[in-house]
């Protein structure tokens, strides 16, 4: 299954994120984006359910039960949803592409904060997924890797 990209940027290593736990792919292996600084509208990455929505990050989970993570910026949870704006709904089942969330990258920078985006495959090992991405610009709805289920 292709994990698509949540947004527009430049595609690089997750292991070079300025995050500890998403650089050593604690919560999984992945590709990280550095946003285009331009206000955004975030698409969801994989067919499926929203799992957990949260202004900052979500998370999914494909029919077949392979689990996905949106994180935008990093630590943007200390933002309390500010300069978000929700587009879906935890809970319903939506298709890749759909709108997720918006936000303006610039507007986080602009507060000091990390805009990084990381697109994560849960519950998989370290180092199991090809990120031949990395390290090129993407557009929302690229392909960044793909992973079974």
């Amino acid at each position: 299954m292709q994990v698509l990209s949540p947004c527009p940027g430049r595609a690089f290593p997750i292991t070079e994120a300025a995050d500890p736990v998403f650089a050593g792919e604690m919560v999984g292996p992945g590709v990280a984006i550095e946003p285009a600084a331009v206000p955004t509208t975030v698409i969801a990455p994989v067919a499926g359910t929203i799992l957990k929505l949260h202004p900052h990050a979500f998370a999914m989970v494909t029919a077949a039960g392979a689990g996905v993570l949106v994180h935008l910026g990093i630590d943007t949870v200390r933002l309390d949803g500010a300069g978000f704006e929700l587009l879906a709904t935890e809970g319903s089942a939506v298709e890749a592409g759909a709108p997720m969330v918006t936000w303006d990258p610039a507007a986080i920078v602009a507060r000091g904060i990390d805009p990084t985006v990381l697109v994560v495959a849960l519950d998989r090992p370290a180092g199991s997924i090809d990120d031949s991405a990395a390290g090129r610009e993407v557009a929302a709805g690229d392909v960044l890797f793909s992973i079974d289920g």
